[in-house]
């Protein structure tokens, strides 16, 4: 009984531990952002660019993010989905990294669910619940950077999902669970 309580206890304190870390990273992320946040776009469907500051004087900025959610919507239905901050926060924590300004192109960024249904009975690499549905993922590449560095930098940041897609030149970053393919 002893020993099963010991497993128990060892077992139970590791579980804690392990689920507060992608918490940590999230906020030490959050620390070593700058006060003023900005970003940068190229969508590669619609030929649509956009730069924006969407984070100044301690506040999300509605309209710079008004003006993501539109430049990231389904190109497909034209419809707009609020993109997570979280995943805004992630792609400039990866432009800090890279030490780079340069617009992440994007290849796709929210999805309809119609629009995700159809991709998945063109391709069994399309999830089913996919956080592109969510508001929560986007596909992206930066021309001046090698698609691997801008993979293990995502995965560096430790803040989510990094899917990386050598043939057709990009990465999934969301900010889902911890993930790696």
């Amino acid at each position: 009984m002893q020993c099963n309580r010991r497993y128990f206890l060892k077992f139970g304190i590791f579980s804690v531990m392990a689920s507060c870390q992608p918490a940590l990273a999230l906020a030490h992320a959050k620390r070593s952002l700058p006060s003023r946040r900005s970003l940068s776009f190229y969508n590669t469907q619609t030929a649509e660019s956009l730069f924006v500051n969407y984070y100044s004087k301690g506040k999300y900025q509605l309209n710079a993010l008004e003006e993501i959610n539109y430049t990231l919507r389904d190109h497909r239905t034209g419809e707009i989905r609020p993109i997570d901050i979280r995943l805004l926060d992630l792609l400039c924590a990866i432009s800090l990294k890279l030490k780079t300004r340069s617009p992440f192109h994007v290849i796709s960024g929210y999805r309809s669910p119609s629009t995700n249904a159809m991709l998945r009975k063109k391709s069994r690499r399309v999830a089913k619940n996919s956080m592109h549905v969510r508001g929560k993922a986007v596909d992206i590449r930066l021309p001046k950077f090698k698609t691997a560095l801008v993979r293990r930098t995502s995965m560096d940041l430790k803040q989510g999902g990094v899917g990386y897609y050598r043939r057709s030149n990009f990465v999934h970053v969301d900010v889902g669970r911890i993930r790696y393919w």
